[in-house]
């Protein structure tokens, strides 16, 4: 009686499952296969976003294992194995019925599961023992297929000119954060987006994204990111505060990302409130050092080079430059890496930051943000997603030049 609004194909699944499993022979040889549990990794493995677990053996068909919404993955997924279940004892019998039963050692998406899931999984299942294999997912996702870098490059184009050429057009000095906030959700519906975003990272949340006025840009935060924000309120630090107005003389920054189809691009735009001339030098020459950190990392981001190497470079940089104090937030909200891995989460694999040692690879996509915060002003900086490739970072969400990246003049 339905049909599904899309399915995705059988061979983009297959190429996925064959990056898991390469994965899992590298890092995790001893497991017999890998089980998801959160929904996106269960998406990201079915094409359905449902609750339940999927098993994924190194050999043999995957099978997707659901507490509700099996009629609904049958229409979405091209799994021949979708089966409800009620118990995670079930799970061994109903695995084994398929042809892919589970095997002693399995990894698992710990992430995906809470403490107490985590236990009563252990319980039910006394004979497997379970290995970590959340960073293996993420390895696996980070590498992008086309299918997903085709949504991508769609968002990253419609982000770009809600960002620089619209939304613009439509802020001016005197509005308040939330205001702007709305204005800013206003263009991306117009646009497209889908209404949310998601993080990777347990508990973490995220709502549109940052908008800060001024000296909002510096406002402590607990949120992993650089840039400050007063937000809605302490039980919402989201969007903007109604009680901050953007004022002459102030830099606006809008870290707000993008959401199509499930995929996502992430961007940041500042905006100041007054003419060229206006702007102070130290605020202009903390942007463009910015611009310059972008596009230097965007250069390097190719096989030949590891994230952990561009972050010790960049941050001897900064201090060379005179921003040790600021770079990448004011102290104590100093965040330690430049950039993170992004798709259908904001905060991916890998981070442009210390320990991450292995070479990027083709096909990755990278949200690159070098942010200066600047006591009693503001925050300045950029934010844009690129794609991995061979030759270096193509950008999703801007152009090719230091001018495209550029602080634009509102008022």
């Amino acid at each position: 009686m339905f049909e599904a609004l899309e399915r995705i194909p059988g061979l983009e699944l297959a190429q996925r499952h064959a990056q898991l499993r390469a994965a899992l022979a590298i890092h995790a040889p001893e497991a017999e296969g890998l089980m998801a549990f959160s929904r996106l990794g269960i998406y990201y493995l079915t094409g359905a976003l449902a609750p339940g677990v999927v098993w994924v053996p190194r050999e043999g068909e995957p099978v997707l294992l659901l507490r509700r919404g099996a009629e609904r993955a049958r229409l979405e997924s091209p799994l021949e194995h979708i089966l409800a279940f009620r118990s995670f004892g079930d799970l061994p019998g109903l695995a084994a019925g398929t042809g892919s039963p589970l095997g002693k050692t399995v990894a698992a998406e710990l992430g995906g599961v809470s403490w107490a899931l985590g236990n009563i999984l252990a319980a039910k299942l006394p004979e497997v023992r379970f290995v970590s294999g959340d960073a293996i997912l993420a390895m696996a996702q980070s590498r992008k297929t086309d299918w997903e870098l085709a949504k991508m490059r769609l968002a990253g184009a419609r982000h770009r000119a809600c960002l620089e050429q619209i939304i613009p057009s439509r802020v001016r000095p005197g509005m308040t954060e939330r205001e702007i906030s709305h204005v800013c959700w206003e263009v991306f519906f117009e646009h497209g987006h889908c209404g949310i975003m998601r993080m990777g990272t347990p508990s973490e949340e995220i709502f549109l994204g940052h908008v800060a006025a001024g000296d909002s840009g510096n406002y402590p935060s607990a949120f992993d990111g650089p840039l400050g924000l007063r937000g809605e309120h302490p039980a919402a630090p989201v969007m903007g505060y109604p009680g901050q107005v953007w004022q002459q003389g102030q830099p606006l920054a809008l870290d707000v990302g993008f959401s199509l189809e499930g995929y996502l691009t992430d961007k940041t735009q500042v905006l100041w409130a007054g003419s060229e001339g206006s702007i102070p030098s130290e605020v202009r020459r903390a942007h463009d050092f910015c611009v310059k950190v972008q596009q230097w990392v965007a250069a390097r981001l190719s096989p030949e080079h590891a994230p952990s190497e561009l972050y010790a470079h960049c941050v001897e940089w900064a201090a060379r430059e005179g921003f040790a104090e600021g770079f990448m937030a004011l102290a104590p909200n100093t965040v330690r890496f430049i950039g993170h891995g992004i798709g259908l989460a904001i905060d991916g694999w890998p981070v442009i930051a210390k320990g991450f040692d292995e070479p990027f690879e083709v096909g990755q996509a990278m949200a690159v943000e070098p942010k200066i915060g600047i006591p009693g002003v503001g925050m300045v900086g950029v934010e844009n997603t690129f794609e991995v490739t061979s030759m270096g970072g193509r950008c999703l969400t801007g152009g090719d030049t230091p001018d495209d990246f550029a602080m634009r003049c509102v008022g």
